[in-house]
């Protein structure tokens, strides 16, 4: 048996998730990492991206944003702007921000905003691909 763990992911506006899990996997700036009970304390940057959490044997999927991760021997807590189930995605509205994302890249952009549109892209193709499953396989 695996060892289990506490997992909270949290958001500005709710605790998305909080419970005993076997395994997380995340998106960061190097790739993706997962974290199992027991796992080295760290702490680490979140990118946009699905997040997988294994509870009970069945896999779990989530899109998050941004955000920081702690992990420590028993615990491990993401703090991110957004975290959205499939089924709370608006995918219309994914769409129409991944549209705006590519037409502001084929543009005239500062840094800045050249930036601003990469992150709004990634975060409206993470919503996309999400929301089109529920397990993650």
């Amino acid at each position: 048996m695996e060892a289990r763990f506490y997992l909270e992911i949290v958001t500005p506006e709710r605790t998305f998730f909080s419970g005993e899990v076997e395994m997380v996997i995340f998106k960061a700036p190097d790739g993706e990492i997962g974290v199992l009970g027991n796992h080295t304390p760290m702490v680490a940057a979140v990118s946009p991206g699905p997040v997988r959490i294994k509870k009970d044997g069945e896999w779990l999927e989530a899109a998050l944003t941004e955000g920081y991760v702690e992990v420590t021997r028993e615990k491990t807590i993401i703090l991110t702007d957004t975290a959205e189930w499939p089924e709370e995605i608006d995918v219309n509205r994914a769409r129409a921000a991944k549209e705006r994302a590519e037409e502001r890249l084929h543009s005239q952009l500062s840094r800045i905003e050249y930036m601003r549109s990469q992150a709004a892209l990634a975060r409206a193709l993470t919503r996309i691909k999400v929301s089109q499953r529920t397990k993650w396989r």
